[in-house]
């Protein structure tokens, strides 16, 4: 099938009014995946759930002049489609319930296979948690977590600045298209992001901001992440939000404390007092999700060699991946300055998905590092024993 098709058919059904993620997952369950019989099936409905008026009307004459926009973004450089039935979809949110059928990325894709802590807090957070928050991402993403919140004004923005200041990586989840950033005042930061991190949406291109889209984003933003950590919140915080649907997926919740005095640390008292873990330092929340993102590269390479046979499999255990003959294709070919995934790609002859889990479990066992721009460095000490 050629690629062209199988994306028209895919933003077709994405952009379909009234489908939502689980209607869409269980058209292409039942043709195995391949959208466009998907889309020739639910433009010809036979049995349940079955589209409207509204919706139907789209899926057998959509607007083409809007899907040559979508496909005309998908086709600029650094802009992919990443779909519920590609072996490298991030397994920590394909499990989650009311799971997306596909994101709209701008940026490092494969940074969504790696482990991510996610930033939130109050958009009108004072100086001090400010200061927190980028703190706080700083020393994250030095340890090599992604760190992941919304572009929002206040904490969200700080995290994303501070990560990124730290050479280290970030995702945004956006409550818009992909191409358009909200707020205004975040063009810059989301430019920075883009090049060094991941702009994600599961809106397609062109998507204003809603009130009701946030929710939704957040959903994304606590299923990606390992945990989730708040920093200053108001009562009446979106960031509450996010901390419930973490809780709900079984992630770990981390809250900053602050002055009983303080309305935006009230937010972040009651999740203390239901269940979530008292922080002070960053080092702390490295501590507490080491291990699960160990778990997470274990689990990651095992999907994706058991997706795609012939591609490295997982490690068995610490070190095991030294007797591996891909392994070690990929040591050679990292040599000594920083590459790019998509050099690695040319160079080792291997897939990209395959490519990122290796480099993920290489990371976990201190063997490479990430660097800023989505490159990676092998370490003066790494490499077979």
């Amino acid at each position: 099938m050629h690629e062209r098709d199988d994306q028209r058919a895919w933003l077709t059904l994405l952009r379909a009014p009234g489908v939502g993620a689980a209607t869409l997952r269980g058209w292409l369950a039942r043709t195995g995946g391949d959208a466009v019989a998907a889309l020739a099936a639910a433009a010809r409905p036979r049995g349940e759930p079955r589209p409207d008026a509204q919706a139907l009307a789209w899926l057998t004459a959509p607007d083409a002049a809007r899907l040559d926009a979508d496909l005309a973004w998908l086709a600029e450089p650094g802009h992919r489609l990443l779909r519920c039935t590609d072996p490298d979809f991030p397994p920590q949110l394909a499990d989650t319930a009311q799971a997306p059928a596909a994101l709209f990325v701008a940026g490092d894709a494969a940074l969504l296979l790696r482990p991510q802590v996610a930033i939130v807090g109050a958009r009108s957070a004072d100086a001090a948690g400010l200061a927190t928050a980028r703190s706080f991402a700083r020393v994250l993403a030095a340890a090599g977590f992604v760190v992941t919140s919304g572009l929002a004004e206040g904490i969200d923005g700080a995290a994303h600045a501070g990560a990124l200041d730290a050479g280290g990586t970030t995702v945004a989840v956006m409550g818009t298209g992909p191409d358009l950033v909200y707020p205004r005042t975040h063009r810059a930061l989301a430019a920075r992001i883009a090049a060094a991190g991941a702009l994600v949406s599961e809106f397609p291109p062109g998507t204003t901001a809603r009130p009701e889209f946030f929710p939704r984003r957040n959903r994304l933003i606590a299923g990606l992440a390992l945990g989730t950590l708040v920093v200053q919140a108001s009562l009446r915080s979106g960031s509450l939000i996010t901390a419930r649907l973490a809780a709900e997926q079984g992630r770990e919740v981390f809250a900053v404390p602050g002055s009983i005095h303080n309305p935006l640390a009230r937010g972040c008292h009651r999740l203390i007092r239901e269940g979530a873990k008292l922080v002070e330092t960053a080092e702390e929340v490295v501590e507490e999700l080491a291990p699960l993102a160990h778990s997470l590269g274990l689990a990651l390479a095992a999907r994706l060699a058991a997706a795609e046979p012939g591609t490295a499999a997982a490690a068995p255990a610490s070190g095991g991946w030294r007797d591996d003959p891909d392994y070690g294709r990929l040591l050679d070919a990292l040599g000594h300055d920083p590459a790019a995934l998509d050099e690695l790609v040319i160079r080792t002859g291997l897939a990209p998905a395959a490519l990122s889990s290796m480099l993920l479990m290489l990371e976990l066992e201190g063997v490479v590092a990430g660097q800023p721009g989505g490159r990676y460095q092998r370490l003066p000490d790494g490499g077979r024993a």
